[in-house]
């Protein structure tokens, strides 16, 4: 259980409770949930969303108990690279999926995720491919789920055959393939998707990209590299070649989000990928 107190200040005194608790970034769904469960407590008792707070008031939150509900799988391992009440960032290994789903129902995130928080549920804040590494944000509360996003900022990195020296924006609209539950093309009926990238470094035929999503569809950096002919290294999906490393060369290295109910900001990096970091030195 989350237990957070908030101190009434002098222009907030008079608020309905529901306005003092939203204004304090707790969204209006999560006050409603609060409500039912009898988790807004003055003095020791509950606080309805109609009641006026008082400037010097302490006000309680109280969430109610949950269960993760995967299957725990302890053989599973992603470091834990930051936890706090709120929140955990998993530096996720290649080959595991964030999600259950056809095929994978005990071996993904959510299952370890479960080993290690089993009283939380499971809301990862971004979803990694299965074969894309690095860095994924998992609220640990519905208090934080809706509040993580807001501040959330997300660097990739990708590995794609050929040379591209200049900066620069895909905006292509993307579609599901009529054929496919999985893939996804760029077609004029589809969701708008903007990717911005820079050059990073050009070696042996290769360019590493730094990778900025202004949206986030399903496969978007995989889909618009590829539409644009430089599909990234090992995404045998979308085109890439797999001689050199057999999986998407895409890791996402970088993350920052501001804390719940606080003016921190955490910024982490997680190292390249050994079988990311070969590609520079590899040789015919």
């Amino acid at each position: 259980m989350r237990e957070i107190v908030f101190k009434v200040g002098k222009s907030e005194d008079g608020l309905s409770a529901k306005t003092f608790l939203e204004r304090r970034g707790i969204s209006g769904r999560s006050v409603m949930v609060l409500k039912h469960n009898g988790g807004i407590i003055r003095n020791g008792g509950i606080l309805r969303t109609i009641d006026r707070v008082c400037e010097g008031e302490s006000i309680t939150i109280r969430t109610p108990e949950e269960k993760c509900g995967f299957e725990p799988n302890d053989s599973l391992f992603a470091p834990i690279v930051y936890d706090d009440e709120d929140a955990v960032v998993f530096d996720k290994p290649a080959g595991l999926a964030v999600h259950p789903s056809a095929g994978h129902y005990s071996d993904t995130l959510g299952n370890y995720f479960a080993v290690k928080y089993p009283d939380c549920v499971f809301r990862a804040v971004n979803r990694l491919d299965k074969d894309t590494t690095g860095l994924c944000l998992c609220a640990k509360n519905f208090l934080s789920a809706p509040i993580l996003p807001k501040s959330f900022d997300k660097t990739y990195y990708a590995v794609v055959k050929g040379n591209i020296e200049q900066s620069g924006t895909l905006d292509y609209p993307i579609a599901r393939v009529s054929d496919s539950i999985i893939m996804r093309e760029v077609r004029a009926d589809g969701e708008r998707a903007v990717t911005h990238f820079k050059p990073v470094l050009c070696e042996n035929g290769l360019t590493l990209l730094e990778i900025k999503l202004e949206t986030g569809r399903t496969h978007q950096i995989r889909v618009h590299f590829s539409h644009i002919g430089y599909p990234l290294l090992g995404d045998e999906m979308y085109g890439g070649d797999r001689t050199m490393i057999n999986r998407q060369a895409l890791h996402c290295g970088r993350i920052s989000f501001k804390k719940p109910f606080s003016d921190e900001t955490v910024s982490l990096e997680s190292p390249f990928p050994e079988d990311m970091k070969k590609l520079f030195s590899y040789t015919r």
